[in-house]
């Protein structure tokens, strides 16, 4: 194996006859090598990767420095070489890159005013370098939470595997782009859901997802571009993917009985099919969008912005971001889009005050509404408490789903308008364009009087 570190550093000649013969030998060496990593990748087992993680950390454990992070590499098994010097993160710890047999190692220690807080290391495997496994200790050097990811015949992530600190697989497995389960449509409002997909396992989700005619989900994963819309944003770790459209959309379905949700995955990979996401949402004649993505860039949203103009009977509502900004001075997008079938929301306390990190602008954002430790549904089916404008924004989705359930032939422009005109003043208000939705006003609403929200207040 060694010999194919020197493949690309074999000497040139002037000799032309000794050329040729040396371009043969590189390209069986090339070979020989091609197939030597390949094997190696498939003889590394889960008990070597085990081994692999738990002396890496045992290593890593006591160094501060990330010159001296690099000398761990020699006592790595199966250490071939640094894949780059190991850099300092910040003034608060360190990163270093090894390349081992069968894919690289990836350490990183973080320890503010030099007591440990956290140690992660993660193995990806083979020259795609695709995330194999992860472990990460705590201050005391052990193991507190593992994960392997495990991929199908087409190189997809399929599950991901809980480990125990032992690396032991325990509890089950939590997958990635499962089937949906069939179900009959449950009726009422459509509303699409434009975020990272759903967790269509949870039945008291599935029964509010609409459905054709032959009992198929209605929707699409303009992400992976297959019909599996399922929750899971892998941009940050896909160990540990961020799952955001299943609260909000636990929050429409709470909060708007009438509504049922065609969820879709945003196309993050090329935002270009926000055209066709929306066109596909307008062939199954929804009237209504909730979506709580931001960004700053403003060519990812043309596409978007376009599509919402080809269909102004649709109203979209969309979350104003959380950083704290004014976005009339730096936008956000698609927030500060102007279009008239858009309403922008953004969160307050439920005293009516802005909350910290809520984006506001007097013309860019129309709404304030209460979203501060509202109840929601998290992906694991289990209760928790959320705050943002993402679900304010869904507050707000829900009351429009209400108000179109008893007013079908209201236009976008009509229900924009009634939404509107139920804000009142507040400490705040005037931060926003059009003022404060207080919990009483959403509570009282259209076809959906009387039933208990879900913010807990």
């Amino acid at each position: 194996m060694e010999i194919c570190n020197l493949v690309p550093s074999l000497p040139r000649v002037r000799s032309t006859a000794f050329n040729a013969i040396l371009r043969a030998c590189v390209v069986c060496l090339t070979a020989l090598c091609a197939v030597s990593v390949t094997s190696a990748v498939q003889a590394r087992t889960p008990a070597d990767i085990s081994d692999l993680l738990r002396t890496a950390i045992k290593l890593a454990c006591p160094i501060q420095n990330p010159h001296d992070a690099a000398l761990l590499g020699e006592h790595l098994p199966g250490f071939r070489r640094l894949d780059r010097r190991p850099q300092s993160v910040s003034v608060i710890g360190w990163r270093a890159w090894f390349v081992v047999v069968g894919g690289t190692l990836t350490v990183e220690r973080i320890a503010p005013g030099g007591a440990l807080r956290s140690l992660t290391v993660e193995y990806r495997a083979g020259t795609d370098d695709r995330p194999h496994s992860v472990a990460m200790a705590d201050l005391n050097c052990g193991i507190q939470v593992a994960r392997r990811v495990h991929y199908d015949d087409r190189g997809r992530p399929a599950w991901i595997e809980n480990l125990d600190a032992g690396l032991d697989p325990i509890g089950a497995a939590l997958p990635y782009n499962p089937p949906v389960p069939s179900a009959r449509d449950p009726g009422g409002i459509l509303v699409a859901l434009i975020d990272t997909g759903v967790n269509y396992l949870l039945p008291e989700l599935s029964v509010r997802l609409a459905r054709d005619r032959h009992n198929g989900l209605l929707g699409y994963d303009y992400w992976d571009l297959d019909r599996r819309p399922f929750d899971a944003d892998p941009v940050r770790s896909l160990f540990f993917p961020s799952r955001h459209g299943t609260r909000t959309a636990s929050v429409v379905a709470a909060e708007a009985p009438v509504a049922k949700i065609v969820p879709y995955r945003y196309p993050r990979p090329d935002m270009s099919r926000m055209g066709a996401l929306v066109d596909d949402a307008a062939r199954h004649h929804v009237r209504l969008v909730n979506m709580s993505l931001a960004s700053r860039d403003f060519a990812r949203w043309v596409a978007y912005h376009a599509a919402a103009r080809r269909h102004p009977n649709m109203l979209f509502v969309v979350a104003a971001g959380n950083d704290g900004r004014d976005i009339d001075q730096v936008p956000m997008y698609p927030a500060a889009l102007p279009l008239a079938n858009q309403i922008t929301v953004t969160a307050a306390t439920h005293a009516g005050r802005l909350m910290r990190d809520a984006n506001w602008g007097r013309h860019s954002v129309d709404l304030m509404v209460p979203a501060a430790g509202i109840l929601v549904t998290g992906f694991d089916g289990k209760p928790a408490r959320a705050s943002g404008s993402s679900y304010a924004t869904a507050r707000v989705t829900a009351l429009a789903a209400c108000l179109l359930a008893a007013n079908p032939s209201w236009s976008a422009e009509e229900l924009k308008q009634a939404i509107l005109a139920r804000a009142i003043s507040s400490a705040d208000s005037e931060r926003v364009a059009h003022g404060f939705l207080a919990d009483p006003v959403i509570t009282a609403r259209g076809a959906c009087p009387g039933q208990t929200t879900r913010s807990g207040f």
